[in-house]
């Protein structure tokens, strides 16, 4: 009775003094409630660590008076969480269940890049690692018209495997970039048509495997190819000496 009473008396007092979620927490914590066991579940962007701070955890939480729903609020503040579930398992766990943003591209803004969603909301800052084998988005009104390009370009696997990233220009039309370095100039209008010509080309020709800097589609009548320097040089040191042979020959026939 005399236990009773005393325990009793501290409840009291604590609730009285506006400390009872704190005496709740020491008295579960140091009777086997103790969180010492953290079990976090789908998230690949995000880091343990920045979850374990948000849970605010300290050596002698208790189980019992944690606020799993305080915990889940804090952790949906996270720039990569789309959904967050916090559970308590009694008499030691707590499990965090992650869903992640889908990351679409990234977005470069001047210097600045962000990853994106497909919609063209900014999910966090470009950090590199993995996120290096998403897309790239380049200008003004890309994040916008973007998905409805990149699904064009789905349709010619051969170019859209080789797309390293794509190029708003004026808001109007786009350049895509290979893997060789190699920029394609879209048109306007009738972008499918312009790729499937220039697919068409590679096969026979080879096009985009040849030493150039820029094939442009944007008039429709005429294909425009534009060499790399060293090409260029080399082709003019061609022609000089094609001359050169043609003086000699004109010469010696005279």
């Amino acid at each position: 009775m005399t236990a009773v009473f005393m325990a009793s008396t501290l409840t009291y007092g604590a609730y009285l003094g506006g400390h009872l979620d704190g005496f709740v927490q020491d008295v579960t914590a140091r009777t086997g409630f103790a969180v010492d066991q953290i079990k976090v579940v789908g998230n690949r962007e995000t880091s343990e660590i920045d979850i374990l701070d948000k849970l605010d955890l300290n050596g002698w939480t208790s189980l019992v008076g944690f606020s799993a729903e305080g915990a889940r609020e804090r952790i949906a503040l996270l720039p990569w969480i789309q959904s967050v579930a916090v559970r308590k398992v009694y008499p030691h766990l707590l499990e965090v269940r992650i869903e992640e943003r889908q990351a679409f591209a990234i977005w470069q803004r001047g210097s600045e890049l962000s990853v994106i969603e497909k919609d063209g909301r900014i999910i966090a800052p470009y950090t590199g690692g993995e996120q290096s084998k998403l897309p790239l988005l380049v200008g003004q009104g890309a994040p916008e018209h973007a998905p409805a390009l990149m699904a064009k370009v789905a349709n010619f696997p051969e170019l859209a495997s080789r797309v390293r990233g794509y190029m708003r220009i004026g808001d109007r039309r786009w350049d895509i970039k290979l893997d060789n370095g190699v920029v394609i100039k879209l048109p306007e209008a009738n972008v499918e048509q312009a790729m499937a010509d220039l697919v068409r080309l590679d096969r026979e020709k080879g096009l985009l495997s040849r030493d150039i800097a820029s094939v442009d589609m944007r008039l429709s009548d005429r294909l425009t190819v534009q060499l790399t320097q060293e090409a260029a040089t080399a082709r003019e040191a061609a022609l000089k000496e094609q001359a050169k042979m043609a003086k000699r020959k004109t010469g010696q026939q005279i």
